[in-house]
């Protein structure tokens, strides 16, 4: 659970990532606007739409529909900067919930119990729905009735990358090396320390003037934001 200091607070903390691809990124005009305001907005939203028929994405799609599911996660949780939130069992029963139970959450200013399904994207909420009884299986009370889901987490990895050659520098500023999460190259704790090896190793090759290890072609794979 959140803590304020030395993480030693009462519950343990785990989180559920679902895979996002490209067609679940929003192209109406008005949530452009909404992230990036009245005049830039609508004329993201047209090139987007524009890259859409022809089957790619715009580079700040992904940051729209980031800012799209925090926006209403601030309006379920009460505009007051409460998450929503929702009991594990409540979630799997398709029901709101109204009261905390065995598990109390420590966040902070508080969570606002309600219906996730309110806040999160359908096929999230059916992937989440299906996996956690799994979960539970494989490690016993990972779906404990009372325990508190709270919501939303976008930011597991981020959602623009910055574009790097195959020598793994950025292609338009020499000598900065993007990688991991923040980059766009991974998309969690495992994932993020393997590009840093790579990353590392082009830096030491560059450094003693030999040639980089070849570019990691897998890379894209691990980059998903939940």
């Amino acid at each position: 659970g959140m803590s304020q200091y030395s993480r030693n607070e009462r519950n343990a903390n785990a989180g559920m990532v679902v895979g996002i691809d490209p067609p679940a990124y929003p192209l109406d005009a008005e949530a452009w606007a909404a992230a990036f305001g009245p005049e830039a907005g609508p004329r993201y939203a047209a090139q987007a739409q524009a890259l859409h028929a022809q089957g790619r994405t715009h580079p700040l799609a992904g940051v729209v529909f980031q800012r799209q599911l925090e926006t209403r996660a601030f309006e379920v949780g009460g505009e007051d900067y409460q998450a929503p939130g929702q009991l594990v069992g409540d979630f799997l029963a398709q029901r709101p919930s109204t009261e905390f139970r065995e598990v109390l959450p420590s966040y902070k200013p508080g969570v606002k119990l309600g219906d996730l399904s309110q806040v999160l994207p359908d096929y999230a909420v059916q992937a989440m729905r299906e996996a956690l009884p799994a979960f539970g299986r494989k490690i016993k009370g990972y779906d404990m009735a009372d325990a508190v889901m709270t919501g939303v987490e976008t930011r597991t990895s981020s959602p623009l990358r910055i574009t790097r050659g195959d020598d793994y520098q950025s292609l338009n500023v020499r000598g900065l090396y993007p990688a991991g999460e923040g980059a766009g190259y991974a998309g969690g704790i495992l994932s993020a320390g393997v590009d840093g090896l790579r990353v590392a190793e082009a830096l030491a090759c560059h450094a003693l003037g030999a040639a980089p290890p070849p570019p990691d072609r897998g890379a894209k794979a691990a980059l998903s934001y939940g």
